[in-house]
């Protein structure tokens, strides 16, 4: 049996703004030295990636699809739950 893979392909790439920069270069210096909590530049977190490791808990269920549906989304390759899955991850973050 295959293990399962703790990345996701929802992970995206960290882009720090420029507000992000100002307010670092505002911040206080004094708050530097705290070896517990680090001040760390917006560049050390440039290749930062968010959700890389996010896994999400699942429940199998069973429901009925059209044949018509389910014959698409088997053309487009393996992985046709999954792919059902994203369709409705998709559908539900924009109606958030």
């Amino acid at each position: 049996m295959k293990k399962a893979s703790t990345t996701t392909n929802s992970a995206k790439r960290l882009k720090i703004s420029e507000k992000t920069r100002e307010a670092y270069g505002k911040r206080d210096r004094g708050l530097d030295n705290d070896a517990d909590a680090p001040q760390l530049p917006p560049d050390y977190w440039g290749n930062a990636v968010i959700g890389k490791y996010y896994r999400p808990l699942k429940t199998q269920i069973s429901f009925r699809i059209d044949n018509e549906v389910l014959d698409w989304l088997k053309s487009k390759g393996e992985g046709h739950l999954s792919r059902i899955n994203e369709i409705l991850r998709e559908r539900m973050t924009r109606e958030r």
